[in-house]
């Protein structure tokens, strides 16, 4: 039995703030950073340790992994940081309080920019976002699957355990792909922060799901 564990990082200042992330590279909060060490408290009381780490390349995700592994007590794991797990891109949106958002483009056009599968934000050029650039979930599964498919999931059927710290948005993506997930059934997902996802895998193949805190 191996495991593959997707992790969530925690709350970040934007998170609290309620403002649209992205990939601005916003740090943890207070409260984010309590989070990361529990999450890392709930691996060493499973006694889960890893052979690889992968994570985005923003810095919410790395400091979670680190604060987690240093809670945990692991030594130092193989690591990739790629930008094919950062969180969607959120395009004009980016920096937005997402509540003033709402209340001047109407919370059913909120609703869609946010949770449609295949319809990105508005991508006009702002300071936070000067290459006007905009992803939709559709866009963000097009990059972080084939990056599974071609760095992680070799390593967990070879029987690894492999730890994947990420976003909401990159992580939904890649369980709709490891549960065959349709468009809509994605669509109901949410990824909570700070609780590590566990798969439990035999001769490659999910033989179990969980979360480490119910």
């Amino acid at each position: 039995m191996n495991y593959l564990v997707l992790l969530r990082h925690g709350e970040s200042q934007w998170n609290l703030e309620n403002r649209f992330t992205g990939w601005v590279d916003v740090d943890l909060s207070a409260k984010g950073e309590k989070e990361a060490n529990e999450a890392g408290l709930l691996l060493k009381e499973k006694g889960i340790r890893f052979d690889y780490l992968f994570t985005s390349v923003l810095k919410r995700a790395i400091r979670t992994a680190e604060m987690a592994s240093a809670e945990a007590g692991f030594g130092p794991i193989p690591t990739e940081r790629h930008m094919a797990l950062n969180e969607r891109h959120y395009g004009a949106l980016q920096g937005l309080n997402k509540k003033e958002t709402a209340d001047k483009y109407g919370d059913e056009q909120v609703h869609i920019w946010r949770r449609s599968y295949d319809v990105p934000p508005p991508s006009d050029k702002t300071e936070l976002n000067p290459d006007g650039f905009t992803e939709s979930l559709k866009d963000t599964a097009a990059r972080t699957i084939p990056y599974y498919q071609e760095k992680i999931e070799p390593l967990v059927k070879e029987g690894k355990h492999v730890w994947v710290t990420a976003h909401g948005n990159s992580l939904r993506s890649l369980v709709m792909f490891l549960d065959g997930l349709t468009r809509d059934q994605v669509l109901e997902l949410n990824i909570p922060t700070g609780n590590p996802l566990v798969y439990e895998f035999e001769n490659g193949v999910i033989k179990n799901k969980y979360y480490l805190k119910g």
